[in-house]
């Protein structure tokens, strides 16, 4: 059991690389359940049993990258494109707030349709109809000034995954032109204009080693994100990945522990990748520290066309019974579907 170096990210919040692997190398269940049960207990004393609920929206579908793992890369031609109106994505908002959210997650690919003029009004229209609630961005790689733009409109969050801290890693999962350097210039710059900024990774993804996922978790270490995104790695079939076995929910949640230890405030997601691998994926990341879920406020008529991996979870749920059902999920376990933003560095 690996309780000495568990014990040790307690305290210090960090580890050297050689202790990250280590950790990650060969872990047993018996590590994940004390992990989990230290990452439980530090949660509940920040945040209490309360889970923050945020509404996504996936206005488009429509990507200019190539990454080899996702189904809306833009070499895939058999994928069902759209994009969502204005109208829509207000209805979309108008529907959420109703049910109590107070967050908004506008995603989508890398549209070139996202321009700096549409996205900074379709942000500033939000925020008109609903003050009181936090707009979160996860629409790519885009350039310093745009970013500058977005949260001058009004755009509170961005979420973009650094996907691999290795460049080796990186290289191995996008094409050439798409490259780790850019990646990391983006986050740089989104925390330094002051977005609350998520990072993460997929687990278990073709390739990666115990090292690749050490340098992950040095590298939020270092970075110190607001939020974190992890989620096993599910193949695509229409993707060059297809073939690949899907990432392992132990490991995943493994790490989410790892990372409530080492950054006991982050915002930290059950992500509906966890909830696609495993039907109670959800109750098993809160339990193992996470504080945040992410339900789909898309319309019914678009969700199984946004299709980043297959099987995904909630495509058929409308936004009342899917919110339903994961309150009942919260319900089992004793916690409480909160109605605020749930700002990072906040208790309410």
């Amino acid at each position: 059991m690996k309780k000495n170096l568990i014990d040790k990210l307690s305290t210090r919040h960090f580890l050297d690389h050689g202790e990250w692997v280590q950790l990650i190398s060969g872990h047993t269940e018996e590590d994940t359940a004390y992990a989990g049960g230290l990452a439980r207990e530090i949660t509940l004393d920040r945040f209490g049993k309360r889970i923050w609920f945020r509404g996504i929206i996936e206005f488009s579908n429509y990507c200019g990258c190539g990454c080899l793992y996702c189904g809306l890369r833009g070499p895939n031609a058999r994928a069902e494109r759209y994009r969502l109106t204005d109208e829509d994505i207000l209805e979309s908002c108008e529907a959420g707030f109703r049910l109590g959210y107070r967050t908004f997650v506008l995603q989508s690919g890398e549209d070139p349709h996202n321009t700096d003029e549409w996205l900074t009004g379709i942000v500033k229209r939000i925020k008109a109809s609903y003050p009181d609630c936090a707009v979160t961005l996860s629409v790519g790689e885009r350039s310093r000034s745009s970013y500058e733009a977005l949260y001058a409109s009004g755009a509170d969050r961005y979420l973009l995954r650094h996907e691999a801290a290795s460049p080796e890693l990186y290289a191995k999962l996008h094409p050439a032109r798409q490259t780790l350097q850019n990646r990391m210039r983006c986050l740089k710059d989104l925390k330094e204009i002051g977005f609350q900024t998520g990072a993460g990774m997929m687990v278990g993804v073709p390739y990666q080693t115990a090292e690749d996922l050490a340098a992950d978790m040095e590298f939020m270490a270092g970075f110190g994100p607001a939020m974190i995104g992890i989620g096993p790695f599910i193949p695509h079939h229409q993707t060059p990945f297809a073939a690949f076995p899907a990432g392992n929910t132990d490991m995943t949640l493994f790490l989410l522990s790892l990372c409530r230890i080492m950054l006991p405030e982050v915002l930290l997601p059950a992500t509906t990748a966890l909830g696609t691998t495993e039907s109670s994926g959800r109750v098993l990341g809160v339990l193992a520290g996470c504080n945040v879920i992410m339900p789909n406020l898309s319309p019914l008529s678009v969700r199984k066309k946004y299709m980043i991996y297959d099987n995904k979870a909630g495509t058929g749920d409308d936004p009342a019974s899917g919110l339903r059902k994961l309150r009942e999920q919260m319900d089992s376990i004793g916690y409480e579907v909160v109605v605020s933003r749930g700002d990072y560095g906040s208790k309410e």
